[in-house]
């Protein structure tokens, strides 16, 4: 999970959205974390699950990383700010977006991920033009 993020970070240019779902124990936050550290970071890579968001500035670079799994109500995004985290030149992971219904965005990519065997099966599906490059650059390294 932390290599595949990290080849993940290769190819987003650190600019999207992705939603991140799978059930509990997954490798969400493991796959966020080689994410984030393969654009750079050098520190704790923590789980957002009780902050909501964990920000990263790396350069000139911006991360978001946000966990929705305590989130009660959607509406809650609003007064997070969600909007602001929300800008054209950032990266925001989103894991369980299905919590945050209604107040997200479209994402460039979602990730599914699931047990299999003694590791995960990740499935990518693009929404637009960014993921379905993303997908095709992934898909060249991982034939």
């Amino acid at each position: 999970m932390m290599g595949f993020g990290a080849r993940l970070a290769a190819v987003t240019g650190a600019v999207g959205v992705i939603f991140l779902e799978g059930d509990l124990g997954a490798g969400k936050t493991t796959l966020s974390r080689g994410l984030i550290r393969g654009l750079g970071h050098v520190g704790a890579v923590k789980s957002p699950t009780f902050t909501l968001v964990e920000p990263y500035e790396i350069g000139s670079l911006r991360a978001y990383h946000f966990d929705l799994y305590r989130l009660v109500d959607p509406e809650e995004l609003e007064y997070l700010g969600i909007r602001d985290y929300l800008e054209e030149d950032a990266l925001c992971l989103i894991e369980w977006p299905d919590r945050g219904a209604g107040f997200l965005p479209k994402p460039d990519m979602t990730i599914t991920i699931r047990p299999q065997a003694q590791g995960r099966s990740l499935l990518l599906s693009p929404h637009g033009s960014r993921g379905e490059a993303w997908c095709a650059a992934l898909a060249l390294e991982f034939k």
